[in-house]
């Protein structure tokens, strides 16, 4: 993924972790959201995240920016 992707890791405990989940509705933890290039989240999982899943959308998204 490097160079595909911005990874971030937010500590929901912190205040912007805070601010974060409760704009984006997390209730559960682990969540793991998926911004597009405008900033819509285009794919959310809860629990252990399906790697092959995020894989392809990044993917996908990648190829619609060329």
């Amino acid at each position: 993924m490097k160079g595909r992707a911005t990874v971030l890791r937010l500590d929901l405990l912190s205040g912007i972790g805070r601010e974060a989940a409760r704009a984006y509705d997390v209730t559960i933890v682990p969540t793991t959201l998926l911004f597009d290039g405008e900033g819509r989240v285009v794919l959310r999982e809860t629990g252990l995240p399906d790697a092959g899943r995020f894989r392809a959308k990044v993917s996908e998204l990648a190829g619609a920016g060329e």
